[in-house]
């Protein structure tokens, strides 16, 4: 029996207007993490936000993709404002327009490689032989079509990596954030990755944002940001 073609999402248009985010610093006065940032990513972007540890890069990452909640000011996908969305409709727009890489792999280490990639499918209530196929389909765009039942402890860090991108790509976002990709990764894996993830945001049409502390990393983006104390002091190119 073969399976309905798993519909993707359309490519996301995020905007950021005038974004604050303060944190409790037990003084005084909270800690301002971002201080009134404006950004727009198109569909189909791909930009990296460099800075100095402390910035803001993580912050405006974790706003971007629905996981905290600014103090000030609004993000919107699609032209929609998400900051005032109840917190269900956040987490549907999560689930399913958003896919995170992070510098840690965060997979479930009870589950085979094939389960960790049908996590995201699970949770929109994918049958299971749609979550199957798809799972082992990007398994397969990854090279892991022989470790699909390995476990976490049983693969390489960079094939572990190779999992959270295929897991990030499960539910066919239009928005990845990958936040220091290859920090965990020696070179050869890291640019195995990114070589990887610029392949897949290409034929995708996703946007791809990558936070990262190496230069070397930045300059293979489109677009360049630099942050410093919670702003944005320079943009290479707007789109």
């Amino acid at each position: 029996m073969s399976l309905p073609p798993f519909v993707p999402h359309p490519p996301l248009a995020v905007r950021a207007e005038r974004l604050v985010k303060r944190f409790r610093s037990g003084g005084p006065e909270d800690r301002a993490a971002l201080a009134g940032v404006d950004l727009s990513i198109p569909p189909g972007a791909y930009l990296s936000v460099e800075g100095p540890s402390g910035g803001g890069k993580t912050t405006l990452l974790n706003l971007l993709g629905l996981l905290e909640t600014p103090t000030e000011g609004e993000v919107f996908f699609a032209g929609v404002p998400m900051g005032s969305a109840r917190e269900r409709d956040r987490a549907r727009r999560r689930l399913t327009g958003v896919g995170f890489i992070f510098q840690r792999f965060f997979l479930i280490p009870t589950m085979t490689a094939r389960e960790n990639v049908e996590l995201p499918l699970r949770a929109l209530g994918r049958p299971r032989a749609e979550r199957r196929a798809r799972a082992e389909e990007l398994l397969r765009e990854v090279g892991l079509s022989r470790r699909l039942e390995a476990y976490p402890h049983e693969l390489s860090g960079g094939e572990e990596q190779r999992v959270a991108v295929a897991r990030a790509l499960a539910n066919r976002p239009g928005l990845l954030l990958a936040d220091e990709p290859t920090g965990e990764l020696d070179r050869a894996n890291g640019e195995a990755v990114l070589q990887l993830l610029e392949q897949l945001q290409r034929s995708s049409g996703a946007s791809l944002v990558v936070v990262t502390h190496d230069p070397k990393v930045a300059a293979r983006a489109r677009r360049h940001l630099t942050l410093e104390d919670g702003r944005i002091v320079s943009d290479s190119a707007p789109e």
